[in-house]
């Protein structure tokens, strides 16, 4: 029958903890795992990181570049007035059918349609962004913004 004195870990679930400087026969005696001298082996060092002994540090002998890149990518812009002349009554638009019109770059940047000009067709937009006043002007020529 097995006993609560007689309970112990698996073997290798458990680590001996590191005792530093207590002789010899410990396995971290002498140096206490410091090496020998040097800044670094002494007491309350601390080294800064980036620090190369003096010498120009790589961060700093690398050119720095101007600008940055926003982690929000601005919308590629489209007019009502452009989207009338492209499409036919009864159409969908969506950033597949704008990419293989050659009227935006890529799919994968958000694409927003603003109320600029007029439009005279019934139109479905999908997975696009409409602007308040593109808006009131698709649904008012009878198209639907999903």
């Amino acid at each position: 029958m097995l006993k609560i004195s007689e309970l112990k870990p698996y073997k290798g679930a458990t680590k001996r903890p590191k005792v530093v400087g207590r002789g010899l026969g410990s396995g971290h005696g002498t140096y206490s795992g410091r090496g020998a001298k040097g800044q670094k082996a002494r007491s309350g060092s601390s080294i800064p990181i980036g620090f190369e002994g003096g010498r120009m540090p790589l961060h700093r002998q690398i050119p720095k570049r101007r600008g940055f890149k926003s982690l929000n990518p601005k919308a590629e812009v489209l007019s009502l007035r452009v989207l009338d002349k492209k499409f036919n009554r009864g159409d969908t638009v969506n950033p597949k059918i704008l990419v293989k019109k050659g009227l935006v770059k890529s799919t994968m940047s958000p694409i927003k349609i603003l109320g600029e000009g007029e439009l005279a067709k019934s139109l479905n937009f999908e997975k696009v962004t409409v602007s308040q006043t593109a808006r009131t002007k698709i649904e008012q020529a009878g198209g639907k913004v999903t």
